[in-house]
């Protein structure tokens, strides 16, 4: 079965075709490192890190490049601030991304490059657009000349007179036209430069995504990805600079996360209610955020709140939980016993997992039917006895084979336990074939004070951690 795709450029879904099959070509905008990354930030990595994980899932050999904005006007201005160097902010806030992004189990890109070791490849672009007349120089300032690109506004489905309405020019500013925008900045006194044919200065903002994306992938890309926030402006200049560069597509599929709302409110300093990874963690088990983020499609506003990341935990646990009694079942090495409608239930599942990510990677359906097995697997634990134990290998597998791609459980939380903890559990057992109840309570009172819980079942003691 095909995958299919949700490209923003057509506004419709389309087979996904990669130019060379089965190499894939995969750019996603990453972070400005001013600052620690917030929820929403998360949301992107996270979605796009599991679909990179479901097209190798199904074959696909992926390059992913994510890139880092290691300067720009917010980076100056706090540097300033702080009363370091641009460098050394950027430094540490891309050690603090990557402490974040793999908290969250985002694996890193292929390629991370910087904006800063890439001006060769920038100023190299900017002069081809110069030469074939998109670009043009304004006292120290080089601007991408919109209205000589006629197919502006592709990406966001807009007129240029449509978008005029929401132009603006900043102060400072040396256009010709409210659209125009930076692709090299004049330095200002005290600012990171370069030299260029065009003076000291530093790139802007979009011009960077094109240079390393085609620098490092190519062209076209096979998916370029990053929020909605983004589809206006970057995205869509970065298209226009690059077809007008070189006349072919920058990329063949466009794929944006939707926002995250706090509290049925937008994300704003205004607002004070960005919350940053950083501080969630604090808070929250890391796998309760990842489960959260993938509980929605990703192109849907998701809305986030403290209740709703509550739920999202006990689902979560109810997963982890059905994956502990299934490696219980399967430690007592107890076998031979008749499938029930446990094995029907596992290539449902299976299906309706293949089916949910192929249909462009809706992780709601994908996570739901990994609660539909779950509900079908204990029922299979507590009315079949002995077990198929062939049959819990292979649901087990299953969650294995998903869980490589979600990363939302824990596999392997059954470590042995401390020996004083498994001298205990035998302890109890010991009292409990006594019928020394007083004895047998006791420790296990002992042991919820460790955190460990004991559940009684026909088949004897289970045990699982205490959230």
């Amino acid at each position: 079965m095909a995958i299919r795709l949700y490209n923003t450029l057509t506004r419709k879904k389309e087979e996904f075709k990669p130019v060379n099959p089965p190499q894939v070509t995969f750019y996603v905008c990453g972070p400005t490192v001013y600052d620690f990354i917030h929820i929403g930030n998360a949301r992107v990595f996270i979605v796009f890190d599991v679909i990179r994980r479901y097209l190798q899932y199904r074959g696909y050999r992926v390059t992913m490049v994510q890139n880092y904005t290691d300067i720009d006007d917010k980076m100056i201005n706090r540097a300033r601030e702080q009363g370091i160097t641009v460098p050394e902010l950027a430094q540490r806030f891309i050690e603090a991304y990557r402490e974040d992004a793999a908290a969250l189990r985002v694996r890193p890109a292929d390629v991370q490059p910087r904006a800063t070791e890439h001006i060769e490849q920038i100023i190299a672009l900017i002069k081809k657009l110069e030469e074939r007349g998109y670009a043009y120089a304004s006292e120290g300032d080089v601007y991408f000349d919109t209205g000589r690109f006629e197919p502006y506004g592709q990406l966001s489905q807009q007129k240029q007179e449509e978008l005029l309405a929401g132009a603006r020019v900043e102060p400072g500013e040396k256009k010709k036209h409210p659209l125009d925008f930076a692709l090299w900045k004049q330095m200002k006194p005290g600012e990171p430069s370069w030299e260029s044919p065009w003076g000291a200065g530093r790139p802007g903002w979009h011009i960077e995504c094109s240079a390393m994306s085609m620098h490092y992938l190519g062209l076209p890309l096979d998916i370029h990805a990053g929020g909605t926030d983004l589809i206006f402006p970057h995205h869509e200049n970065e298209i226009a600079q690059s077809q007008a560069a070189y006349d072919r597509p920058l990329a063949n599929y466009w794929l944006h996360a939707g926002y995250l709302n706090i509290e049925q409110q937008k994300m704003s300093k205004s607002l004070g209610n960005v919350l940053t990874v950083r501080h969630l963690l604090e808070e929250y088990d890391p796998l309760d955020l990842r489960f959260f983020l993938l509980s929605a499609h990703y192109r849907k506003p998701l809305n986030f709140s403290r209740e709703l990341i509550r739920q999202a935990r006990s689902g979560r646990e109810r997963l982890q939980e059905f994956l502990e009694n299934l490696q219980d079942a399967l430690e007592k090495g107890e076998g031979g016993g008749e499938p029930g409608r446990l094995g029907a239930a596992l290539e449902k599942a299976r299906e309706r997992f293949l089916q949910a990510m192929d249909d462009d990677f809706n992780t709601a359906d994908g996570i739901a039917a990994l609660f539909e097995l779950a509900r079908e697997g204990n029922s299979y634990l507590k009315e079949n006895y002995p077990y198929d134990a062939g049959l819990l290998e292979d649901v087990l597998s299953f969650y294995r084979e998903v869980n490589e791609i979600l990363e939302i459980v824990a596999l392997d939380t059954r470590e042995a336990l401390a020996e004083e903890i498994r001298e205990a559990i035998r302890q109890r057992e010991e009292a409990r074939r006594r019928k020394d109840w007083a004895t047998a309570d006791r420790i296990r009172e002992e042991l919820l004070e460790k955190g460990i819980i004991l559940e009684d079942t026909p088949h004897g003691v289970r045990w699982k951690r205490r959230s």
